[in-house]
Formats: C-alpha cells, structure tokens, sequence
C-alpha cells in the first residue's frame, strides 16, 4: 500500500511559510501529483486560504494550535483526507506558535500512522528577526530555537535584506543548533524542489532498520501490537524508557481486558483510557536520539512472554 508523505511546515509568524507552500503546490502540480494542504491559524478568520487553489482539497483549522486545542480536530480531518481523497502527499503549514514536537504528536494518530510517511519538518526562519531575537520575549526565543533544533531541512529566509557578514553569522549559529539539517539561504523562500524531495523519512514502522539503529534527530516510530500483553511486564518497559522519548500514544491490549485501552505518555506519566470497542493495536513514538531496534526487541520480547 501507497502511503501517503506527509510534510510539516513549520516557523515562526511572518517567516515565509504560505510563500513556501504556494510554490511547493505548483512544482507537485508540475508532477502531477495528488496533494492536499491542512492549514492551522489561531484565530477564527483564515488568512491565507486564498493561496491555495480551489482544486486542491483544503482543510482549515481555526481558532486554536493543533497542538493542543484542537488535536482531536486535525485528527478527524487528516483521516478524511487519507480515506477519501487519497493524495500522494499532504502538506500541514503549522501556527507561527506552534511547537514541532507537538505538532508531530497531533498528526500520528494511531488509527492511521501506518498509512502516513512522515517525509520531514521544514523550518522557516526570518533571517533578520533571528539576528534580533534578544529584543522578542524569552518564550519566543525559546519557540524560535526549538523550531530550528527539531527540523530537517531549514530555510534562512529573507536573505535578500542582511549583509555578507550577517548571513555568515546566521548560518553559522543555526548549524550550531542544528547540525543534521541542511539549511539554505533563500529569498522569497525558493527552494529546489529536489532538496524537498530528498529528506528521509523519519518514521519507521515496525521494523526499525538496524543501519539506522539511532536516529539522532527528531523522529517517529510505530509498532503494531499482535497481542495481548501483560499490564505489570508492560510498566516495567516503561520505566526503562530514555528522557527522550517525548510521547508514546496508541492502543495497547492487556490479558485481562476485554477490549484494548487508549494509552498516552508524555513526560514520563502513564495514562490508560478502557474502551468499550476492537480498536487497532498500533502504538506511535515520538523521541530523539533513541535506538528504535532496540526499543522493538523489547516490544517483541514483551509479546513473546
């Protein structure tokens, strides 16, 4: 089965991200290549829709950060776009405010994250604004460098505007903060297409793939359960996990429940919902620098015991 690339443009406000987009749809039209776009705005207006031609499906989600308020909502109309438009790519331009770890969580649903190929996140970054960065709050000082640390591929937009010897400087300290991305300088955010096409895929599905055993970055991991595990043999897993698994979500059947539970981990706290229906065992996990082959052997010796 085809599965479905998904690319997470991300940045802050004003960055460059909808120029990025605009161009990024009329190089996969050129392709012929079927894509859909989900586009996240925090207030209740969209801004920027008209950028999108009327013969690309288009799902909005206003008034609220995919990360966290309207989770549920990206969920649904993600899966709508998978069962009945089908496309060959989605694109999903985040908030200017939005974290890239949470907006990976909100997009690997374990109902579908089997069918979806996390391609990369791409970074939007305002040249200038980065260099004046200490005059913005330390939240968004903070958000701007966490954008910049967790992507693949960064653009160091608007280029047009800084010096020889700012632009030096700019590349310099984001590879200092980022030395898996490639980055380029970019006015206008022009980008080959081929540089879009070449990131890797940072997830892996079940079988994590032992030349690339540590993923040093950001990535993602999905495992689908073949049965009924032990609760207690389950916990202890956990425990052992790295700081750095951020967040753990899916389905998870134990021997003495009728139905599977929804499980949730984020910061290192378990949280199990019952339901009351057969749902798919996939669980999806979001962490950086981890050893996935290992973590599977430890799921397969789990289901072994």
């Amino acid at each position: 089965m085809n599965k479905t690339e998904i690319y997470i443009l991300s940045g802050f406000l004003g960055s460059g991200k909808t120029t990025l987009l605009k161009q990024l749809l009329t190089e996969e039209k050129k392709q012929n290549r079927k894509v859909a776009v989900m586009m996240n705005e925090l207030g209740k207006v969209s801004i920027d829709s008209d950028a999108v031609d009327e013969d690309i499906p288009l799902k909005e989600l206003l008034d609220g950060c995919i990360c966290c308020t309207i989770q549920d909502k990206l969920e649904s109309q993600l899966q709508g776009l998978l069962v009945i438009d089908k496309p060959d790519a989605i694109y999903i331009e985040a908030t200017g405010a939005a974290h890239p770890v949470e907006v990976l969580d909100a997009v690997m649903s374990p109902l579908f994250a089997d069918r979806i190929e996390v391609k990369g996140i791409i970074s939007v970054v305002d040249g200038k604004r980065w260099l004046n960065r200490h005059s913005l709050s330390p939240q968004v000082q903070q958000l701007l460098i966490e954008q910049i640390r967790h992507a693949d591929l960064i653009l160091l937009n608007k280029t047009d505007e800084l010096t020889d010897g700012e632009q030096s400087k700019l590349t310099m300290e984001i590879q200092a903060l980022n030395s898996h991305a490639f980055s380029i300088l970019t006015t206008f955010a022009k980008v080959p297409m081929q540089q879009i096409k070449r990131l890797s895929s940072s997830i892996k599905t079940d079988r994590a793939q032992a030349h690339v055993s540590t993923d040093l970055k950001l990535s993602t991991y999905v495992y689908q359960f073949k049965q009924a595990i032990g609760q207690m043999e389950f916990e202890s897993f956990l425990r052992k996990l790295p700081d750095t698994i951020y967040r753990i979500k899916g389905y998870v059947k134990f021997h003495s429940a009728e139905f599977p539970s929804l499980f949730q981990y984020s910061y290192g706290m378990p949280l199990y919902m019952k339901e009351n229906m057969n749902m798919p065992l996939n669980m999806v996990f979001i962490g950086e620098n981890i050893d996935w082959k290992q973590v599977e052997e430890e799921l397969h010796a789990l289901e072994a015991r």
